[in-house]
């Protein structure tokens, strides 16, 4: 794991990290494009001049500036096709022949083949410049609608697990905020139905409200009544948007400071799982509610959930990511299981073991959206009376 216990996985490593082996493969995969025209030039003059005078190699000569013009600059690109109008006249001199017609016109196909890839190599680098712009705009972007998570917020760590389906995308349809508010923390974890920039929109729209919500919002439900109602806004503002049809799974999460437990809501959310020392369970709900903004109006209340979460305590609040990762027989991804194998290991291992092991046990790696926060009790908090195995909160209307 990276030193801070916070990164994800889509945080870059440190200038000390060793390269991963997508990246030293692409690392060697460039260095080896950089030396391929070189290696065009040596190979074709030994087997020119190692070869009967009329077994001509020469003429492969023009793939070097060619190949130069994939890796190296302009003007890198025109040394290398110096070097080989060099080498050709070189090789006219060793086997003695006339220079005029036939090596005058392969110097001027040459120099031909070399402008061209001149120009080629200064339209890819201006095309790179482009796309570096366009990324860290992207990045700055994405980063703005979903922040790495603290390490520590109030009574309770958090470590985090992230990676987003979309090749090069930082963010995708899961999402995720944790907030310190007055009496404790409150949590929100979920998934929009989808993938691509209308997940990431309606991802965005609920972030914003639980941002405001969590602050003011006197319970969970009334954070989730609000969620429902910051949704049913956008889709009157603007019905064209694809985000405006989109519903999303919710789990919310408050720990109060005075008190060793944790409060749930789930709002069509997988139920997460809690760990007491070794003993591992999901978490049941009575009755859990509808996802947020579900097309189909459901007239049901919002019903909290009350689990004793004392000091050491750990709760994996996950998406079907993780839940839904099947192996190449179809079973699903058992993770009370792992959990209970890794109840000694460190907090701050946990995400990277998960990722890890989610990645050799999908058929296809990892193709969803995958996200699971790591919530752990940490601070020690007075008991105040009795605390009940489960308690459950007055049924608020939705």
């Amino acid at each position: 794991m990276p030193a801070d216990p916070s990164a994800t996985a889509r945080r870059a490593p440190g200038p000390d990290a060793a390269p991963s082996g997508p990246a030293r493969r692409a690392e060697l995969r460039y260095l080896l494009g950089r030396a391929l025209p070189f290696l065009v030039i040596v190979l074709t003059s030994l087997a020119d001049v190692l070869t009967p005078p009329d077994e001509r190699f020469d003429r492969f000569l023009i793939a070097a500036p060619a190949l130069a013009a994939a890796t190296w600059s302009a003007r890198g690109t025109a040394a290398v096709g110096a070097l080989a109008m060099a080498a050709t006249a070189g090789l006219s001199a060793v086997r003695g022949a006339d220079p005029y017609p036939a090596l005058l016109a392969n110097e001027v196909v040459l120099a031909v083949v070399v402008l061209a890839a001149a120009a080629s190599s200064h339209a890819r680098q201006r095309r790179e410049a482009e796309l570096r712009q366009i990324s860290a705009v992207a990045e700055a972007a994405q980063t703005a609608v979903l922040r790495p998570l603290p390490p520590r917020i109030g009574t309770v760590d958090l470590r985090l697990l992230y990676e987003a389906s979309a090749a090069g995308a930082h963010v995708g349809g899961d999402f995720y905020k944790a907030l310190q508010v007055r009496d404790g923390v409150r949590i929100m974890l979920g998934d929009v139905q989808g993938k691509g920039l209308p997940a990431v929109e309606a991802a965005s729209l609920l972030l914003g409200s639980f941002r405001e919500a969590a602050y003011t919002a006197p319970d969970l439900p009334a954070i989730a009544q609000r969620l429902e109602a910051s949704m049913a806004r956008y889709a009157e503002r603007a019905p064209e948007s694809e985000a405006a049809d989109r519903f999303s799974t919710v789990l919310l999460a408050e720990i109060p400071d005075d008190r060793p437990v944790i409060r749930l809501l789930s709002c069509g959310h997988p139920a997460p799982v809690v760990q007491r020392g070794g003993a591992v369970e999901t978490v049941e709900f009575s009755a859990p509610s509808v996802p947020v903004h579900l097309p189909v109006p459901v007239d049901a209340p919002f019903t909290v959930e009350e689990v004793p979460f004392g000091p050491g305590d750990r709760l994996l609040m996950f998406t079907d990511g993780v839940s839904e990762t099947r192996d190449a027989s179809g079973a699903f991804y058992p993770l009370e299981r792992r959990l209970r194998a890794w109840a000694a290991e460190p907090a701050d291992r946990i995400p990277e073991l998960l990722r890890a092991d989610l990645d050799r046990f999908g058929a296809h790696g990892l193709d969803d959206d995958t996200t699971a926060l790591l919530v752990v009790r940490d601070r020690p908090s007075p008991p105040v009376g009795g605390v009940p195995s489960r308690q459950r909160a007055a049924a608020v209307p939705a």
